[in-house]
């Protein structure tokens, strides 16, 4: 049985959100539910009952409301949620109005930005008027080329007041990836900025903008935005652009005019990885996306008024999205823009002491860096605000678990979740009413009808399998862009299990915990004679030696067969010995198995990484294969598949 790390005591358990949210479903329903399987049974096993106290505890503002909460959830593609509702997403955003803050800016140069409540209304205020002006409504698209900064969340609160559909990424990838993003839902409006910092250097982003723009001939105004507040954006060499500060200003005397439409109006176009393809284009609803982050947000993150919370993101990614539903709670949201390993390893433990922030979310990458370069936070920074990190974007090792209580903080519940982009959203993640188990998430998240399937296409427990979702959620994608016959839309998810959600991850539920452990992306599994492993497995126990920083297993064709390679980032100062190969081999014949012991081992200066922090095994994969990599602006550090050509161990 993995190890009992932490239980939320109960004076926390009392005043938990989700507490307060189950004593509200036992009222209504005459219930007497008491744990949190207890309330997660109930919640899909009456799927419009749920979905319907959910809107109503969240106090969801709208127009009309709805007519039916869902018409078939086992029928998908296709399910209709909230209909007949007519509301607005950045409605339901912007309740706070006072001078409680509602948005830090830090950025590498440790320049603080603030904006309360009240001048982030008046700010999306001027905006609703000038889009409106220039004729931007319901129907069209808004798009952002942005750093994570204030006015990026402005821009996004300001399009969806108005009804048009928000698309975003950063600007840390090219003008080319950009625009198989953006350029394909055809907007009317692009949001830039004119420059961004990252490791201590300044990037002109004009040039790139200059370049995204030519590529959409759809675009009406570029609006550029200046990053560090210190000169006026030379926007000369962007046809039909305009500085931020004259296209609009911030009118505190004006009521927003909320756009009032259906509860499934698009409200987002999330973009796919684009690893092995030009991205899908997913385009989401605004009541699905709202409930579904107020499920995630508030009962299980358990975010207050009181709080600050900041994600380690970029607008290219889910958590961007996220993140910004905590507004709905009238927290305040710590936006960091940069490395956060820069100037030095402490930089966003730093923040926390200096801001205080009491929710911190990252990657296990991030972590695992940490951990690599000796940082002990507890013992260099006041961590007393820290009450709960949250963390994402690939599978952390249970040793990770242990060494985040240890080294960071005993006292936190520290949690694991595990979602999709698709769906904007998470099937796996924490809660204050059950225990932590090292290695292990705490369970799905409320609404979701989900289970691991073995080969046999049955739910599994206590054996590897894969995640499925056996009926809908509200922020599951309405369509994808440009499929009118839902045809990918079918293949990217319902083609394996017929009407039921194959979401691609491969997981195990445990019987004695109640927890999941995620064993990585089932398309990056490994086949060693026919025997299928997931690839996390390795990297728990490349976590556990001290002389790896990182690696990447990839299966390579070979006389035949399958034979696993393993690629490893080395630790400051260490080397690739016969010592540490020995090591390595011995550590997963002990701890895994001996069909996940490499063939080969082989020394590379980085690890290939999506903008999203998903280890990209795929192009790895297809490089020693001699196939093209398609899309490698979709890594956030391409240049790290040079590493990987031509490596002579390979040919033997």
């Amino acid at each position: 049985m993995a190890r009992r790390l932490w239980e939320a005591s109960s004076e926390l358990k009392s005043n938990a959100n989700i507490t307060a949210f189950m004593q509200a479903v036992n009222e209504r329903h005459e219930l007497n539910l008491t744990t949190y399987p207890e309330l997660y049974q109930w919640s899909i096993d009456h799927i419009a009952e749920f979905w319907a106290q959910v809107w109503d505890y969240a106090g969801t503002i709208s127009t009309k409301p709805y007519d039916s909460v869902v018409d078939d959830p086992y029928r998908m593609p296709g399910t209709k949620w909230f209909s007949g509702a007519r509301m607005n997403f950045a409605e339901n955003l912007l309740r706070r109005r006072d001078e409680h803050t509602a948005f830090v800016f830090r950025g590498e140069d440790q320049v603080t930005e603030r904006m309360t409540y009240a001048d982030l209304y008046a700010t999306v205020a001027g905006l609703t008027k000038s889009l409106r002006a220039m004729g931007v409504g319901p129907g069209d698209r808004v798009v952002g080329y942005m750093p994570n900064m204030i006015e990026t969340a402005a821009a996004m609160l300001a399009t969806t007041a108005v009804g048009a559909t928000w698309a975003s990424c950063a600007t840390d990838i090219g003008p080319d990836a950009a625009a198989d993003r953006l350029g394909q839902v055809e907007p009317v409006i692009l949001f830039t900025v004119d420059e961004y910092l990252y490791r201590g250097k300044r990037f002109d982003v004009i040039p790139r903008a200059a370049a995204l723009a030519a590529r959409i001939p759809s675009l009406r105004k570029v609006v550029v935005a200046s990053y560090a507040k210190t000169g006026t954006p030379d926007v000369s060499r962007i046809p039909n652009a305009v500085r931020w500060e004259d296209f609009s200003q911030p009118d505190a005397g004006h009521d927003i005019d909320f756009e009032q439409l259906p509860a499934d109006h698009p409200v987002y176009i999330m973009f796919s990885s684009g690893t092995t393809g030009k991205p899908k284009c997913m385009v989401q609803g605004a009541a699905g996306v709202l409930l579904n982050h107020y499920v995630e947000v508030v009962l299980l993150t358990d975010l207050k008024p009181q709080d600050v919370i900041t994600y380690i993101t970029t607008c290219s990614w889910m958590m961007w999205n996220w993140l910004l539903s905590s507004l709905m709670t009238g927290a305040t949201i710590l936006l960091y823009d940069g490395n956060p390993m820069y100037p030095d390893t402490g930089a966003m433990w730093r923040l926390v002491d200096e801001e205080k922030v009491s929710i911190f979310g990252t990657s296990a990458t991030y972590l695992n860096y940490v951990k690599t370069h000796g940082l002990v936070p507890k013992d260099e920074f006041d961590l007393s605000s820290l009450r709960e990190i949250s963390q994402t974007g690939s599978v952390l090792s249970a040793e990770g678990w242990e060494w985040v209580h240890d080294s960071v903080k005993a006292d936190l519940h520290f949690n694991s979740i595990a979602g999709g982009t698709d769906f904007n959203g998470a099937f796996l993640g924490g809660n204050l009413l059950m225990p932590v188990y090292a290695g292990q998430m705490q369970g799905w998240t409320l609404g979701k009808k989900c289970a691991a399937y073995g080969p046999e296409g049955m739910p599994v427990v206590d054996r590897q399998g894969e995640l499925v979702c056996e009926a809908a959620v509200p922020s599951m994608p309405l369509y994808f862009w440009n499929d009118p016959d839902d045809a990918r839309y079918r293949a990217a998810y319902f083609e394996m299990y017929p009407g039921k959600w194959r979401h691609g991850d491969f997981i195990q539920v445990h019987s004695d915990t109640g927890g999941v452990t995620m064993y990585g992306r089932s398309d990056s599994t490994l086949n060693p004679s026919g025997v299928r492993i997931g690839t996390a497995e390795i990297y728990t126990q490349m976590e556990r030696l001290d002389g790896i920083a990182d690696s990447l297993a990839i299966g390579q064709q070979w006389q035949g067969d399958e034979r696993v390679i393993l690629f490893v980032k080395l630790a400051p100062g260490a080397t690739l010995t016969e010592e540490l190969r020995t090591q390595i081999r011995q550590t997963l014949l002990r701890n895994a198995s001996p069909r996940h012991v490499p063939t080969k081992i082989i020394a590379v200066t980085d690890i290939p990484y999506t903008l999203n922090m998903k280890k990209v095994e795929s192009a790895v994969t297809n490089i020693i294969h001699g196939k093209p990599v398609l899309n490698r602006d979709a890594l956030s550090n391409p240049e790290s598949l040079e590493h990987y050509r031509d490596i002579p161990e390979l040919k033997t």
